[in-house]
């Protein structure tokens, strides 16, 4: 597993979502693309390109992260193109089969948000954008493209106005979905479902929170939570600690390691394409992979629910 030995030698660049030129995380000017580099000279040294379905993701504008085409990037033709040859090259290949944009030019109430966001300019044309990638897929550099923190109303923009013909239609959204962030199921998920659009979930384990390691202040030496105690989105909340504690209670209570039940769930929703996993250790790795044979009963899925309706939306 080399890929994965890199991976463990810098934790910081372990994704729990596809890559991205912006990653590693925490973002730093300095490992920018890192994520992107190391998967690239895993390519290179194992020949193995053409075994792996490779997903990647432009950013979109941050003045937090001016080292990214100056913090003003767009998903307009030029900034598209730029991002995309960038990513190629630290990727070591002539093609990516997935490209997705990372988050929406306009502001949207998520990251830890659940209420009204005020009406934001909305950046690029949608129509410029879907032609910026028509152009990519065109020169074969791209096979598909999907969303990435997207809301509803913007994945049915884009969606509808493929269907007009101005572009490439979103094969998926790559979105936070976990145990403790349902929010997906409101809205996006019939999109996901009726127009074929599946999510990608991201953070099924809420940064390893769901595995109950961290449960009573634990702090296990060599975990994210430890490394990084800036990544707050999980610990932040009151029922946060209360919500992640009753579903490990109910996977013991099943005999289901908590994680695997995690994943588990995740993997069984009719509008989930995939369930992206992060993994440091061989260890975690493997009984990641496991939970797609996990099938959890009808009893304990009324149990979890119980526990949605209890804590809903403890992390959003």
């Amino acid at each position: 597993m080399p890929i994965l030995r890199a991976f463990a030698q810098h934790p910081e660049t372990a994704p729990d979502h596809t890559p991205a030129e912006m990653y590693s995380v925490p973002t730093r000017a300095e490992t920018y693309g890192r994520t992107e580099e190391i998967i690239g000279s895993w390519f290179a040294g194992s020949g193995k390109r053409d075994k792996v379905i490779l997903a990647t993701k432009a950013a979109g504008p941050d003045t937090t992260l001016p080292w990214v085409r100056g913090g003003k990037s767009r998903f307009d033709r030029a900034h598209l193109r730029a991002a995309l040859e960038g990513s190629l090259r630290r990727l070591k290949t002539d093609y990516v089969d997935l490209y997705q944009l990372h988050w929406p030019e306009r502001e949207l109430n998520n990251f830890g948000v659940l209420a009204f966001q005020e009406e934001t300019p909305l950046g690029t044309d949608f129509e410029e954008t879907l032609g910026a990638l028509d152009d990519l897929i065109r020169e074969g550099k791209v096979c598909a493209v999907g969303l990435s923190n997207e809301s509803a109303w913007g994945a049915m923009r884009y969606l509808a106005l493929a269907d007009q013909g101005k572009g490439p239609r979103m094969a998926s959204i790559q979105n936070v979905y976990s145990l403790l962030n349902r929010s997906f199921e409101v809205g996006l998920s019939e999109v996901a479902i009726r127009e074929q659009c599946g999510l990608l979930a991201f953070s099924s384990l809420g940064m390893g929170v769901l595995s109950g390691k961290y449960l009573g202040g634990q702090r296990p030496a060599g975990a994210r939570a430890t490394l990084f105690p800036s990544y707050t989105r999980y610990f932040r909340t009151p029922n946060a600690e209360a919500a992640t504690a009753a579903h490990v209670k109910l996977a013991r209570e099943h005999g289901l390691d908590p994680a695997q039940m995690a994943l588990a769930f995740v993997i069984s929703r009719p509008f989930v394409t995939a369930c992206i996993i992060g993994a440091t250790t061989l260890a975690q790795l493997e009984a990641n992979i496991a939970a797609a044979a996990v099938k959890l009963p009808e009893p304990l899925l009324k149990e979890i629910e119980a526990v949605h309706a209890r804590y809903t939306y403890p992390c959003p």
